[in-house]
């Protein structure tokens, strides 16, 4: 239950009541909170802080520790959540404690906090509390709400896009394999996580080849008449139209699932039997597709990289650290295979210990992951057991988590340590890069300050059908593909192929958001945000995709919005559209050229043409949409489900438009309204 913030004090000292809760907390338990907290409390005299970045004031801190001992008296004395609150209503962190009263006394003594703490004890107005039966369920609701609300004083997982798996499907007499990504909720044998769509798309492709099971959808499954080119080219045995027995279509199934568990020897082993005895019996052709099969195993064994003897399955973490950056490092192996390696970047203030950073960011990665029974860290974490609890608790078995010191497993994690140092290497040198460009792409357009976000628009329609604007960011960091937007073109009044007229509602709805959301926040008009650690809200630069036209249809709505602080430039393809040969319009100065070899000009480049890949492709997915829309969509009240019964029942939705009410109320999951639902909408339309 969440509790109700205890008003202020008068004065920045202790209230009686406070004075009273804080002095019911020994030395000893303020230190046994100490050693299981996330944050470091040293006995030191009062506010003896580290301001030697983004200085916190003593005033300032002394205000927030007035605050957090206000708050002290309503803090539970068991296990649970806490949030810190500004001003603004913005949650500044997230934490969670085995006593949240002890851990709230640590904030409220005010002496020794590093200056990350310092910060955020000063920002912070006022606090909410939730209380747990457990501090395993406390770790999974902190994780869950770092996950939703983002604090910026905590460690945040920037990329937390699901992994893909392969699923055997066991819903269907003749199972599918396929890729999947999502909810688990479809009846099968989930196989994974994969690093990324490219190691799956492989292995799906090989076990095509050595297992000839189908990929198709059930729908076209039902629909075949004769077999397709993938039975043809023998990537697929062929169940729909009957080229293979329901029973030998079981075995490739039983084989399938055998080698993806684990069991790829003996899957191996029983088809070069198979090989040799239609070898002797003069079955040369059969004995060639064994032989296939068996290469197309060789084949997926063969591309996992390293492979681990003795090491089944277990997630593999490696943290890094250079240059107050932090990467982390995961490998999956599944089945003895190394299944592929993803680095995390997380965001975290650079006074932490790498071991604080992976604590934090293990809570998070598992948050909407199974984790499975192995996982290895190259740092010890404090909250090593009560994450094996909570993680158990989700998966249905133990989880063990050990940090090796010699043999195998600590091969793994010096592996995946290595591979993360190379990461943060290539990212930092890139940021490096681009840090350099950001600055001469400052100088040669005029910017008058420091570049940190870029903000690229362009449209793309066909004669003015399925018409979207596209934004695309950069920043010191690269293209910051989470902050992209589209825009569906909404209005009316433009007519359709008015690129100006789209370009107008485009920047209208971007400003008019970004200007009421810095409103809500308090943020001066061109400001930069409170939080310099995050990545910017507002652009420092513009740019546009287009001529003098564009760049008036732009400059019009900057001026309508009042938007001030932000550069805006416009860039008109060149002479036959080549490259290198662009027209620039900046307000005050008459269209220029940048020198051919300038490498400004490849990055402004650079940047344009992701917009339009970002924009182009985006139209097309709209395009494409409306190809396969049925008319069924337009009909209130007939969802997924229902929509499919139709289909399964009449074929076609032409089919469903000629049928009649009584035809309609006899298809199994459709009730006679939604049956009067469906025919007066095609009725009626006709």
């Amino acid at each position: 239950m969440q509790r109700k913030p205890a008003d202020l004090p008068d004065e920045p000292g202790l209230d009686p009541q406070a004075d009273l809760s804080l002095a019911d907390l020994s030395p000893a338990d303020l230190l046994d909170e100490q050693a299981m907290g996330e944050e470091e409390v040293a006995e030191a005299s009062p506010f003896e802080l580290d301001l030697s970045n983004e200085e916190a004031s003593p005033g300032e801190v002394l205000k927030g520790t007035a605050v957090i001992r206000a708050h002290l008296r309503d803090a539970p004395k068991g296990p649970g959540v806490y949030r810190m609150l500004s001003e603004q209503g913005e949650v500044l962190y997230v934490g969670k404690a085995r006593s949240i009263r002890k851990r709230i006394a640590s904030y409220a003594r005010g002496v020794g906090h590093s200056n990350r703490i310092a910060r955020m004890i000063s920002l912070t107005s006022s606090m909410l509390f939730v209380s747990t039966s457990t501090e395993t369920d406390a770790l999974l609701l902190e994780a869950n709400y770092i996950k939703q609300m983002k604090p910026r004083f905590n460690v945040l997982l920037r990329d937390d896009k699901s992994f893909p798996y392969i699923l055997l499907t066991g819903d269907h007499e003749a199972p599918q394999l396929t890729k999947h990504r999502g909810s688990r909720n479809r009846k099968g044998d989930y196989f994974g996580p994969f690093a990324s769509v490219w190691a799956v798309n492989r292995t799906l492709n090989a076990l095509q080849r050595a297992f000839l099971l189908r990929s198709c959808t059930d729908s076209y499954y039902e629909n075949r008449t004769r077999p397709c080119l993938l039975w043809q080219i023998k990537r697929c045995a062929g169940p729909c139209t009957g080229e293979v027995s329901r029973e030998d279509y079981a075995l490739l199934t039983g084989e399938a699932r055998d080698f993806l568990s684990g069991r790829s020897r003996a899957v191996r082993d029983r088809l070069a039997q198979d090989m040799g005895e239609a070898a002797e019996a003069l079955e040369f052709e059969r004995a060639a597709r064994l032989r296939d099969r068996i290469a197309a195993l060789s084949a997926i064994q063969g591309q996992q990289g390293i492979n681990p003897r003795n090491t089944e399955e277990a997630d593999v973490f490696a943290i890094v650290e250079q240059a107050g950056q932090f990467a982390i490092e995961v490998f999956f192996f599944r089945t003895f295979q190394n299944w592929g390696n993803r680095t995390y970047y997380p965001r975290a203030d650079r006074s932490l210990t790498p071991g604080e950073v992976l604590d934090a960011f293990l809570a998070q990665f598992y948050a909407d992951k199974p984790a499975p029974r192995l996982v290895l860290l190259s740092d010890e974490i404090e909250n090593r057991e009560v994450l094996a609890q909570a993680l158990a608790i989700r998966v249905d078995h133990r989880v063990e988590i050990l940090v090796p010191q010699r043999g195998e497993k600590k091969e793994l994690v010096d592996h995946a340590a290595q591979n993360g140092r190379e990461a943060l290497a290539r990212r930092l040198a890139d940021a490096a890069s681009q840090e350099k460009l950001l600055v001469a792409l400052g100088q040669a357009l005029g910017v008058p300050r420091a570049i940190r976000r870029v903000e690229v628009y362009d449209n793309s329609h066909i004669m003015g059908t399925n018409a979207v604007g596209g934004m695309i960011v950069a920043g010191p960091a690269g293209f910051m593909k989470s902050h992209y937007r589209t825009f569906n073109i909404k209005s009316d009044d433009i007519t359709p192929g008015d690129d100006f007229g789209m370009m107008r509602e485009v920047l209208r709805r971007r400003f008019s958001r970004l200007l009421k959301e810095e409103q809500g926040r308090g943020e001066a008009e061109g400001a930069p945000p409170q939080d310099v650690e995050t990545f910017p809200s507002r652009p420092d630069l513009v740019v546009i995709d287009g001529g003098a036209g564009q760049f008036a249809a732009a400059r019009q709505i900057f001026d309508e919005l009042g938007v001030e602080g932000v550069s805006l430039i416009s860039i008109a393809k060149g002479v036959d559209r080549d490259a290198g040969r662009e027209t620039f319009f900046v307000e005050g100065r008459e269209p220029f050229r940048l020198p051919p070899r300038d490498p400004a000009l490849y990055f402004v480049q650079r940047l344009r043409d992701e917009a339009h890949r970002f924009a182009i492709g985006t139209h097309r997915a709209r395009r494409k949409k409306d190809f396969t829309k049925s008319p069924l969509d337009e009909i209130a009240g007939v969802g997924p489900a229902r929509k499919r019964a139709l289909l399964n029942a009449f074929g076609t939705a032409k089919a469903i438009s000629r049928a009649g009410l009584g035809d309609l109320e006899k298809v199994a999951g459709i009730n006679a309204a939604t049956a009067k639902l469906v025919y007066d909408h095609f009725n009626d339309r006709n």
